[in-house]
Formats: C-alpha cells, structure tokens, sequence
C-alpha cells in the first residue's frame, strides 16, 4: 500500500487501512509512506510493517512480488508507475493503463471528503470499508485524564501560508484561554519554533510554554490525546485532534472542511467563510476566507465546546 505524503493525509486513509486489513487477514501488509509517521502507523492497528518512502519515486521494494498493490497516494501516474515495478498480481487503485478501476474524478463530485472518496475507491473494488472508522486509541501513558484541566494546544503553522492565521489573532486567543487549570501550550515543528515563540511572547506566556520544535511524533500524540482543547489552523494536528476525539476548533481557508474536516458528530467545531475564500492553497499569504474569521469567532467556538464537554462530564 503506498500513501508516501504527510501526516493528515496519512489519517485520512485510515478508514480505508483497516478495510484492507479486515478484507486481506492472510496477507503480511506494508505501507509504504514517510518513516516519520511510524507511531500512527502503529496506532492504526492495519500494517505489518512500514516501508520508509517520501516520495512515490522514491518506493524501494526488494521484496517478491506483491499479491496485491494498492495506490492509496493518488491518481497516478508516478503513484502507478512505483507501483507496477513491483510487478504486483493484482492492482487496487483508481483507473489508469493497466489499473482497473472507478474514475477518479466520478468518485470525486460523489464524495466530498478525502476519507470518503478512499472508501469509495475500495467499495468499486468489492472491498467495503466505513469512513468512520478513523478513531485511534490513545498512545501508551495511562488513561486520559479529566479534559477540563488538561492544557490547551495553540497550533498557529501550517505547511502554507494560505492556511495561517495571524500570529497576532493566536496571540489574543491564546492569552484569554491560559488560566491555571487549563495553561495554554504552544505546539509546532521546529522550523515553526519563532511563529510559536511570537505568539507565546505577545500572549504574555513563559517560554516554557512553547513546545514547538521540542516534541517528537510520539509525545505530540500523547499531547493532543489528553488535551483539554486543540485551536488550529487546517493542519495536521487538527487530523490527530480527530483521531483522538479531542476537542478541537479548527480554521479553514483556502480548502474548506468539506475535504479535510473532522467528522460531524465530533467534539469539533469548524469555521470557514467562503464567500470570501481565494481557494490559492500554496499561497504565501493567509486566504481571505481565513482572514475573515475574528478572535471572538473562535473563543465563542471554544467556549461551546467546552461548555458541551462539561455537561457531558458532568
């Protein structure tokens, strides 16, 4: 199974993982996607073994023959092309010269969301699979703790610029959610540690605060699974947010959460402003759908659910 990309889009198949699982239980599965990833992977319960791979181009198989191949990455044609030198039996993916299979762009208008169109890439190959089925349990470390004083994770990056929201705005949103019970956290990755340490210094938080840069996979999933609340822009915390069923208020811009969001019946709150939306989502700048949505929209969002989660703790 190839799905070489990032970390989100390595949750969104999760669903279609564990139909393959279920519908081949005498096969050893390998996926191959970045060896980043290796604690999700594990979480997901649905691979043997994982086969460090960043790019398609770069699929490296030594094995024999695969039984079966199938391109959870794209459409193709480099996808395909990785994995036809496997010289695989038989071929799972969308339809392409030597692939059978549904078109990629009918499986598109009829399902929106990218869980949904892999189940649906599945299902025209006999193989039902639950778009649904994309929970992860939470890593090792003990039991989730009580949500209403677990900290907050602020997640101001984003791979791209179109899917940031200001500095500033995290900054006020993060200064009115730090209290003593849940103290606000400031994650990201290390080329985002200056982001996160401009929001920290202008919310008034210690240093200590920020974690960006200082927290590997393993314990950025221990984080979000025991976190009181997640705010975000659409990026990959927002998935694990999902995964893990954490409260979580999550910005779109560019791409609205009809693609990428968490499911509906979540603890999640979404907010995207279309009318104003570009739709550019590798531009430099933030999508004036992202601009649109005010600090008080997502403190209202967060007073929600919070508000909800209480009650149903109570």
């Amino acid at each position: 199974m190839l799905r070489a990309l990032h970390l989100g889009d390595l949750l969104v198949t999760v669903p279609a993982l564990r139909a393959l699982r279920r519908a081949l239980p005498e096969h050893r599965i390998v996926l191959a996607t970045n060896g980043s990833l290796a604690p999700l992977v594990s979480l997901s319960g649905a691979v043997d073994q994982l086969l460090p791979t960043a790019d398609p181009q770069e699929l490296d198989w030594t094995g024999p023959a695969p039984d079966v191949a199938v391109n959870l990455h794209g459409t193709g044609p480099q996808s395909h092309h990785a994995l036809d030198r496997t010289e695989p039996r038989r071929r799972i993916g969308y339809r392409a010269p030597g692939w059978p299979g549904p078109d990629a762009e009918d499986i598109a208008r009829r399902h929106p969301h990218e869980r949904e169109r892999w189940c649906a890439m599945l299902a025209a190959h006999g193989i039902p699979a639950d778009p649904a089925d994309l929970r992860l349990p939470p890593p090792p470390g003990g039991p989730v703790p009580n949500r209403s004083c677990a900290p907050v994770l602020v997640h101001p990056g984003a791979r791209y610029g179109a899917k940031r929201w200001p500095a500033r705005r995290f900054a006020e949103v993060a200064a009115v959610l730090h209290c003593a019970v849940s103290p606000v956290l400031i994650t990201g990755t290390a080329d985002e540690r200056d982001l996160a340490l401009t929001v920290a210094r202008e919310a008034g938080l210690a240093e200590s605060r920020v974690l960006a840069g200082r927290t590997d996979l393993d314990e950025l999933c221990a984080l979000v699974a025991r976190a009181a609340l997640v705010v975000s822009g659409d990026t990959g915390i927002a998935h694990l947010a999902a995964a893990f069923a954490t409260p979580s208020v999550t910005l779109y811009g560019p791409v609205g959460p009809q693609q990428w969001g968490p499911p509906a019946d979540g603890p999640h709150a979404v907010l995207h402003e279309p009318d104003a939306r570009r739709g550019d989502p590798f531009a430099d700048d933030p999508d004036p759908a992202l601009l649109a949505i005010g600090v008080g929209d997502v403190l209202r969002a967060a007073a929600a659910l919070r508000g909800s989660h209480a009650q149903a703790s109570g």
